[in-house]
C-alpha cells in the first residue's frame, strides 16, 4: 500500500428507466460530477486525472462527458469492465493517488442503456464471454432465456441442489432490497412487495422471478478522491472517508476447471479480492457496519455473502432467513435497494455504491441511515470477468 487515499466528495443522478427521460450521457455526467465537486468543495481545475466508466458508447465518450465539467487538458481514461466498470474507474483513480502521481482525481461513470435484457453488440468477432457460455452450456444446457439470468439462475440452482437452499431464501433478498429502496430517492423503483409478490412475479429462469432481477437503467455516479496532503491543505477532513483497502480480481482457473456454475459467475474472484482487502485494512467482516454488494440477481447476493465471509459456504440461505443482513441485524446489506431495485446502469453502479457508503459513513443517508456506521464494504462484479472489493472507514 502506498499513500493514504480519501473520498472527499460523491454525487449521483437518480437512476431512470431507459428512454423515460430526455437526457443523454453528457447530461448525466454533468449532474453527478457537479454534485460530487460541490460535495467536496473542490473546483474542477483541481482535478489532475479522470477515470471514466461506461460500457455502451464510442471511444471517447469519457472526454465528451467530462468536458461538461471543464476542459483543462488533463488525462481522461475511458474504462470498460462490464458490470464492474464504475468500481474499476474508482480503482484506477485511487491508484493514481496512491502511487504518488497526483493529489486529486475524479472517477465518474454513466450509462445510457437500451430497453430490455442485455444482448450482443458485435457479431463479427469473438464474444468476450465465449469461454463462460461454453462452460455454462456444457453444465446446464441453453434455455430460451436471456444470458445473464441463465448464468446467475444456474448458480442458484446449483446452490439449491448442493446446500438445500430454498426459493424462499432467494426471494427474501428481493423482499429486503425492494423494502430498502422505499427510502432512497435515487432508486429507479421504490415499491415494497410481500414475499408472495416476489415468489409469484413473472418467472425469468430457475429460481429467479422478475422482482429478483436488476433492471436496465440510465444514470451516473461520481467520486472525488484525494491524498492526505490535499485533504489537509484544503481543510476537507469533515467529509473525508478513507479507502483502507481495495483489490480487483479477475477469473481464476477454477471458473472453468471446477465445472461449477457458482465458480463460473465469479465466486472465487469475489472471495480473493475480499481476502486481499481484509489483509490490507486489518479489518474483517466482523468490523463492518454496512455493505453495498452486487445483487444483479438475488442468487448472486446470497452467493456473495459466502464469498465475502459473512457466513460459511452453503449458509447464505440461513443468513438471509435469520434477518442478519437488514436493519436490526449484524449488517445492513444494500440499504440503497441494491441493483435489484435501485437499478443497474453498468458504468455507474460501482460509483453509486461508493456514494451510498460514503453517505452512510458521514451520517447523511437520512431515512435509510445505518445507526453509528463507521466501516463500509463495497463489492462490484462483472462477468467476463472482474470483481472489485473496497473497504471504507470514517474516523
Amino acid at each position: 500500500m502506498g499513500r493514504k487515499v480519501f473520498v472527499v466528495g460523491v454525487g449521483m443522478t437518480k437512476f431512470e428507466k431507459p428512454g423515460s427521460k430526455a437526457w443523454d450521457y453528457p447530461d448525466m455526467a454533468k449532474e453527478s460530477g457537479t454534485k460530487a465537486l460541490a460535495d467536496a468543495g473542490v473546483s474542477f481545475d483541481k482535478i489532475e486525472q479522470v477515470a471514466v466508466g461506461y460500457c455502451y458508447g464510442d471511444s471517447t465518450c469519457g472526454q465528451r462527458a467530462v468536458y461538461e465539467l471543464g476542459i483543462t487538458g488533463v488525462p481522461i481514461y475511458n474504462v470498460n469492465n462490464n458490470c464492474s466498470t464504475g468500481s474499476t474507474a474508482l480503482f484506477m483513480a485511487k491508484q493514481f493517488i496512491e502511487g504518488g502521481l497526483v493529489e486529486c482525481a475524479m472517477a465518474i461513470g454513466f450509462e445510457k442503456m437500451e430497453k430490455g435484457s442485455l444482448g450482443v453488440k458485435y457479431q463479427d468477432r469473438t464474444n468476450p464471454m465465449d469461454k463462460h457460455f461454453t462452460e455454462m452450456v456444457a453444465l446446464r444446457g441453453l434455455a430460451a432465456a436471456p444470458g445473464a439470468p441463465q448464468f446467475f439462475g444456474n448458480a442458484g440452482l446449483e446452490h439449491m441442489e448442493r446446500y438445500g437452499t430454498t426459493k424462499e431464501s432467494f426471494a427474501r433478498i428481493g423482499l429486503k432490497n425492494h423494502k430498502h429502496s422505499v427510502n432512497n430517492p435515487y432508486s429507479q423503483f421504490r415499491d415494497e412487495y410481500s414475499l408472495d409478490d416476489i415468489l409469484n412475479a413473472t418467472p425469468v429462469y430457475g429460481p429467479l422471478t422478475k422482482l429478483q432481477c436488476c433492471p436496465t437503467s440510465d444514470g451516473s455516479g461520481a467520486a472525488i478522491l484525494a491524498s492526505e496532503d490535499f485533504v489537509k491543505k484544503h481543510g476537507l477532513e469533515k467529509n473525508a472517508v478513507e479507502i483502507v483497502g481495495q483489490a480487483m480480481s479477475t477469473d481464476y482457473p477454477s471458473s472453468f476447471e471446477e465445472h461449477s456454475c457458482i465458480k463460473l459467475i465469479g465466486a472465487d474472484m469475489s472471495r480473493n479480492a475480499a481476502q486481499k482487502v481484509y489483509k490490507q485494512s486489518g479489518l474483517g467482516p466482523e468490523n463492518v457496519d454496512v455493505i453495498e454488494l452486487h445483487d444483479c440477481f438475488s442468487t448472486n447476493e446470497l452467493i456473495t455473502y459466502e464469498a465475502l465471509g459473512l457466513c460459511a459456504e452453503g449458509k447464505g440461505g440461513e443468513l438471509i432467513d435469520s434477518g442478519a443482513v437488514t436493519y436490526g441485524g449484524k449488517w445492513v446489506v444494500n440499504p440503497s435497494g441494491g441493483l435489484i431495485s435501485k437499478g443497474h446502469p453498468l458504468g455507474a453502479t460501482g460509483l453509486a455504491q461508493c456514494a451510498e457508503l460514503n453517505w452512510q459513513l458521514r451520517g447523511l443517508a437520512e431515512k435509510r441511515q445505518v445507526a453509528g456506521a463507521k466501516v463500509g464494504l463495497q463489492h462490484n462484479l462483472g462477468l467476463g470477468g472482474a470483481a472489485v472489493v473496497t473497504m471504507y472507514r470514517k474516523d
